[in-house]
């Protein structure tokens, strides 16, 4: 019996994937095997021993000790992709409460009082202080072309925007996806040059903080817009505001509020609701519950932030061992020779490796003995050892 600890309410449908009778899911288990969560920030919190894969139902891993996991040898896996739908959508509407005025219409529209021929008076004499302009046509950039960036661009396409795109790191996969219309950026001041309205799509890293600044801004058009539902910190906040101020940007549309950014009126504060919605809740609690699953049963490894993928048929008569070690040589050849002297036969192998961090999955025609899997654990450089039965 596998037991996971929720540290955010996850979708029914994704716990579902858990089969009650070899999982037990709750929201105190003491020596869990796996950790499932949203936005639980676990920087502070001890994380047991006995966890040996962490699974967040979203994109962004900046909540999760990554780096500390790894060094444990434990897995942490996001959802990439599910919840892409819902920011795609939810950009195209920051892009249009910017460019109308809506959220200040609105307001201006609900404070109207007095008979109907009254507000009607009001209406048409109030409107000309809410004129705003259309998409159709502008220049929008597209900063990180990958799930979310792609479908954005897309959509923004097939608005009649003039799209230009920037992702060094761009996959085979999103650029076959990627509309024609799309044009590349030879680097950021470039697409920054060129537009009236850009939008991020890029994790939270040393190397994006700040990615937004004065300069960059200043080289926009006129009354740029800037969206950002990806983090806080990606954008210099007192550069976006200064440039409000003046008139250079016309709005700035943020996912992440805070105290100094939701008191500008040209500010449009979401309460980060990129993912709220039910279908990206499902999507990502689904996914991220099937890679756990398959990890914790047969030492898969899809959409991990920190191991390299891994994923090999069950051969051989007996047992599966999984390793995550330190990617130095001769590994491979210490563990075989562990297995030779305890008289295993190897059926199949798979070794990978992703930077520092190396990943083997073994097949064996026969049964492991405590003994052998603890001359595994000694092995210098070694993170973490499983031993997975045959079903």
């Amino acid at each position: 019996m596998y037991k996971i600890l929720t540290l955010n309410n996850i979708s029914v449908k994704g716990l579902s994937r858990l089969p009650r009778e070899d999982y037990e899911i709750t929201s105190e288990a003491s020596h869990p095997d796996a950790i499932l969560l949203r936005s639980f920030k676990m920087h502070d919190m001890d994380i047991p021993e006995s966890v040996a894969a962490i699974g967040r139902a979203g994109a962004g891993v900046n909540n999760i000790p990554v780096d500390k996991m790894t060094q444990r040898g434990v897995p942490v896996f996001n959802a990439p992709g599910a919840n892409a739908n819902a920011v795609k959508e939810l950009v195209l509407a920051g892009l249009l409460l910017a460019s109308r005025n809506i959220y200040p219409a609105m307001k201006f529209a609900a404070s109207l009082e007095g008979t109907d021929a009254e507000i009607s008076a009001a209406v048409e004499s109030g409107k000309k202080n809410y004129v705003g302009c259309e998409l159709h046509s502008k220049t929008f950039g597209v900063i990180g072309l990958g799930a979310i960036g792609r479908r954005v661009a897309n959509a923004a396409s097939a608005l009649g925007m003039k799209v230009v795109g920037y992702d060094p790191q761009i996959s085979v996969e999103n650029a076959w996806r990627l509309s024609r219309n799309v044009e590349q950026a030879i680097n950021l001041d470039h697409l920054f040059s060129q537009c009236d309205a850009v939008s991020v799509h890029v994790p939270l890293l040393d190397v994006t903080k700040g990615l937004v600044n004065k300069s960059r801004i200043e080289s926009m058009n006129d009354g740029g817009i800037i969206v950002n539902l990806a983090r806080g910190g990606i954008c210099d906040d007192d550069a976006v505001l200064a440039a409000l101020d003046s008139g250079k940007l016309s709005a700035y549309v943020i996912d992440f509020p805070t105290a100094q950014l939701i008191k500008h009126p040209k500010v449009i504060s979401f309460p980060h609701l990129g993912a709220s919605t039910e279908e990206a809740e499902e999507n990502c609690a689904i996914m991220v519950a099937d890679q756990v699953r398959e990890f914790l049963e047969d030492g898969t490894v899809t959409n991990s932030v920190n191991f390299p993928e891994a994923t090999m048929p069950r051969g051989g008569t007996g047992c599966r061992v999984t390793i995550a070690n330190a990617n130095v040589p001769n590994m491979v050849g210490q563990i075989s020779t562990i297995l030779a002297n305890a008289g295993l036969n190897i059926a199949d192998l798979l070794n990978k490796s992703r930077g520092d961090l190396a990943y083997t999955i073994i097949d064996l025609d026969g049964n492991i003995e405590e003994a052998s899997l603890q001359a595994l654990r000694k092995i210098d450089g070694v993170l973490a050892v499983r031993h997975l039965p045959n079903k």
